[in-house]
């Protein structure tokens, strides 16, 4: 009778998220005999700014992750994901979206600085999933703007959580960019909830605020739904005291960091000149991160974050094994893009090295027979493709507008591999001269103005197991990057000039353009 009920109930709800959405389609999944519903949990946790080679399981065990590495161990840890573009607010979009930042044009700076229209986020994966009978909350850094349609800039002053993402999320604990900033919650009702975030508490890190608040989560989960909860801790980014938590920095502030061997002291010539003169890791380098005083305060700070990010993941996974749930839960393990930390001469993100468009990127699926996890896996990811893998994940359809892959069969190992991607597409569309303009009328025709006097360094490129290729397309003429991976994981070595590579150059010319001209494709 249960199992009959349960049938009918995953009927409901499949017309429910047909109706709703014209595309999602739920895959029914029965009670089991005790009569709990066994769709899956689903758990997406994203740092802010947390370089891939930060942690323990991605080869650095001197910034101490246990519980991440333990995660890694247990689970699928991918050695080739990449960011699809490597800034917060068009990275989060496109892992929401499933669209890459030229299609869904949500960003920082003219053109492309628009906010998430109501009607498109209707189609992330949090509202697919919501549609189709999933309890979902959001906890921590939103980043982005949803408005009623797409308008620009993209930062206006009203975010209007509880109005554009109250019918999606059942809870939210959430902000721009601070938890002492602009913070919202609800249900309102949920007094322990407005506790953790109740102004002038002592003791509580931004990021045990967060845990604290995912954790919460976890305990008010009913029995008979499955949940979906993103998790978007505001660490590992800034390195104020007030962004760190202190007793966790005490065991790194005295430790000596390993550079890396493409760490540069002062600056580097090597540099293309239009990335040297106009792009903002360069200058932020010689402020932060140029000699080895700087460099040791940052790592040791952006540690001691790490650090309590891995306190909160250990912290949630005894509490699913609390709750009997951890055998039913995916946790999903990311960042929303890495960072240089010295790395090339430079300290931010969004230019097209290793070091901020790797992503760390951990599947653990408690559903999964131990013989198809507790392995790494080398295939060609990218961040367009986390919201078609977690609909999949849920039984459902992706929505017709989402661009990137389904992992599910390279998880279970049913992908055959030959038919898999070469490559992964990337993009830049941040200058840092558009962002200090971004609010005047004139922007299109200062966008202009900086295309014609040579100071854009937009640039899109692909990345396959071996080459890295990208070019700086709004310059004249062209400025290109191409680097034997393989043999120079450092990026040390451009080859664009060298006889030796002349048809690989073409071929990845022209492989980017045909995955550009697909990106920007609506559907």
């Amino acid at each position: 009778m249960k199992n009959y009920i349960g049938n009918i109930f995953c009927g409901v709800l499949t017309l429910i998220s047909l109706m709703a959405t014209g595309q999602a389609k739920e895959k029914c999944v029965e009670e089991n005999t005790s009569g709990v519903y066994t769709r899956p949990n689903i758990i997406f946790l994203m740092t802010d700014d947390q370089r891939w080679d930060n942690m323990g399981c991605y080869g650095k065990p001197e910034f101490n992750t246990p519980n991440i590495d333990k995660l890694a161990a247990e689970g699928v840890t991918f050695d080739n994901a990449f960011y699809a573009v490597a800034i917060c607010m068009p990275s989060r979009v496109t892992m929401l979206t499933g669209r890459f930042n030229s299609n869904h044009r949500v960003g920082f700076v003219a053109p492309d600085d628009y906010t998430l229209s109501q009607s498109d986020f209707e189609k992330s994966y949090p509202a697919l999933l919501k549609q189709a009978g999933y309890r979902t909350g959001f906890v921590g850094k939103v980043g982005f703007t949803v408005t009623e349609k797409a308008t620009r800039p993209s930062t206006p002053k009203e975010h209007f959580y509880k109005e554009h993402l109250g019918n999606t999320f059942d809870y939210f604990a959430g902000s721009e960019t601070y938890d002492y900033k602009g913070h919202v919650t609800w249900p309102e009702s949920d007094v322990q909830l407005q506790n953790i975030f109740k102004e002038g508490r002592e003791k509580s890190g931004r990021t045990l605020r967060t845990g604290e608040a995912m954790l919460r989560f976890i305990e008010t989960q009913p029995e008979d739904q499955p949940f979906c909860l993103s998790v978007s801790f505001y660490a590992v980014k800034h390195d104020k005291d007030r962004d760190v938590y202190m007793p966790h920095y005490e065991q790194f502030k005295d430790h000596e960091f390993e550079a890396p061997n493409n760490w540069v002291e002062g600056e580097n010539p090597d540099l293309p000149n239009v990335v040297k003169e106009n792009a903002r890791g360069v200058y932020l380098h010689r402020q932060r991160s140029s000699t080895p005083e700087m460099y040791q305060r940052l790592v040791s700070r952006f540690a001691a974050q790490g650090y309590s990010v891995d306190d909160q993941v250990g912290l949630l996974v005894d509490k699913l094994k609390e709750k009997g749930m951890l055998e039913n839960t995916i946790i999903i393990y990311t960042s929303d893009n890495g960072r240089f930390q010295g790395s090339h001469g430079l300290f931010d993100k969004c230019l097209l090295y290793e070091e901020s468009v790797k992503a760390p990127l951990i599947i653990y699926d408690g559903r999964m027979p131990e013989s198809r996890r507790k392995r790494r896996e080398k295939a060609l990811v990218s961040s367009v493709d986390m919201a078609s893998t977690i609909v999949s994940l849920a039984g459902l359809e992706s929505s017709n507008s989402m661009q990137g892959k389904d992992l599910t069969p390279v998880l279970n190992q049913t992908q055959d591999m030959s038919q898999w991607r070469d490559a992964v597409f990337m993009e830049d569309l941040f200058l840092v001269d558009m962002f200090k303009e971004r609010y005047k009328e004139n922007v299109d025709e200062i966008n202009q103005n900086l295309i014609n006097s040579n100071k854009s360094y937009r640039a899109h490129g692909v990345r396959t197991e071996r080459w890295k290729y990208f070019v700086y397309y709004e310059h004249t003429p062209k400025i290109e990057e191409l680097y034997d991976l393989e043999n120079d994981p450092s990026e040390q070595h451009n080859l664009v000039n060298t006889s030796e590579y002349t048809q690989i150059l073409k071929t990845l010319r022209m492989k980017t353009e045909d995955l550009y001209q697909k990106a920007i494709q609506t559907r």
